[in-house]
């Protein structure tokens, strides 16, 4: 009877580029999957996370899968490498996350036959940020989005409506086939809602340190707010991502603590004790799936300050949880800061406004429902 049972047990697999990202994104999922029955793999690339992985149980196979990589053979052999795991593990259902592993994965999920495939588009990547993309980039990337989301059991998650709208726009999806999730979510449960700490307001900005993030933009209003004689103190948080061609330098970071118009500290895994002991969150970014980071700011009952861009826009609710700026205009950011820091009742109600959005939107407890919504639909009759 034990054997039987076991034969009907799905198998699931996640494809991530990074095992770290999976762990801080897709982690409550997965947990909640094998919770539900199902038999949990995950591939990523190779990475200090995949330990953690193996000991929280995970069966894990590693890939090559360069994030950053354009060596159109080694793109070739990643492709390759997918195609051969899915064929030997033979999964019921691929959850493809990120841009790579959905463009790769994809493709060899079609080659494979694989049953049931999730993709999950937290960003489009920069050739759809930048609108003077080689237009043969442009191209290329639209055919490879269109053939790994030619699938027969297909349900594409998306974060924000642009996104979706422009892959419907290429022809890449059927409407019957979208479905939309805001974010990863977060557990509410470690993210209190604490009173403004006292003395000089702070502003936090908690991201990987990459151009696309708009750090240059932060640390030139930081600039800006000290010319005025704003007293605050402007906190960028996060690490140099060496992988990553739009990452700033080590030597930018360097002559950054020299100025010392922002605070340094590095990475931080306690971005909650972090926001708790700020009075702003920041996000200038220059487009996003939709950001944790605000997701956690909200949760956190911090009022926020972002740009108006497909994600970051999605993830507030404008002039009742946060303001929205132009992108790249570093002076529109220090007026907007400057107004909050300055209006501290405007600031708290923010924040509790926030927070009741991160209730009503954000729960990890909803956000994994849905996704195992989506996965009882995909194999349903499978």
């Amino acid at each position: 009877m034990l054997c039987l049972s076991k034969m009907f047990v799905k198998k699931l697999l996640f494809v991530v580029n990074a095992p770290e990202f999976f762990l801080s994104h897709r982690l409550p999922i997965a947990l909640a999957a094998r919770q539900a029955g199902y038999e949990v793999h995950v591939a990523t690339a190779a990475g200090g996370g995949v330990r953690n992985i193996l000991e929280l149980g995970f069966d894990h196979h590693v890939i090559p899968l360069a994030r950053s990589g354009q060596n159109p053979f080694r793109e070739i052999r990643s492709i390759f490498a997918i195609y051969q795991l899915f064929s030997e593990l033979k999964p019921d259902l691929v959850h493809l996350i990120t841009i790579k592993p959905l463009l790769y994965g994809g493709i060899a999920a079609k080659l494979a036959g694989v049953r049931a495939t999730v993709a999950a588009v937290s960003g489009l990547g920069t050739v759809f940020m930048d609108v003077g993309a080689a237009r043969v980039r442009r191209w290329l990337v639209s055919l490879l989005y269109r053939l790994a989301l030619s699938q027969n059991r297909l349900s594409v998650i998306f974060q924000n409506p642009d996104d979706r709208n422009a892959l419907l726009k290429l022809g890449a999806l059927r409407q019957a086939e979208v479905r939309m999730i805001r974010g990863s979510g977060v557990d509410l449960g470690g993210y209190s809602l604490l009173p403004e700490p006292e003395g000089t307001p702070v502003v936090a900005m908690a991201s990987r340190l990459l151009r696309d993030k708009g750090v240059f933009e932060f640390v030139e209003a930081a600039r800006l707010l000290e010319e005025r004689g704003v007293l605050v103190r402007m906190r960028l948080i996060g690490s140099v991502d060496s992988g990553n061609p739009s990452s700033v330098t080590e030597e930018q970071v360097t002559s950054w603590r020299k100025e010392g118009v922002v605070e340094l500290p590095g990475y931080r895994s306690d971005i909650a004790a972090e926001y708790a002991a700020s009075h702003i969150v920041c996000l200038p970014s220059y487009r996003e799936g939709l950001p944790k980071g605000l997701v956690e700011a909200a949760a956190c009952g911090r009022a926020v300050v972002t740009t108006d861009v497909p994600g970051c826009r999605d993830a507030i609710e404008p002039e009742v949880t946060g303001v929205l700026v132009p992108v790249k205009n570093s002076v529109a950011l220090a007026d907007a800061i400057q107004i909050l820091v300055n209006c501290r009742e405007r600031r708290i109600q923010m924040g509790r406004a926030g927070r009741e959005l991160a209730e009503r939107e954000f729960a990890i407890e909803k956000i994994v429902d849905q996704h195992l919504n989506i996965y009882r639909e995909l194999l349903s009759n499978v």
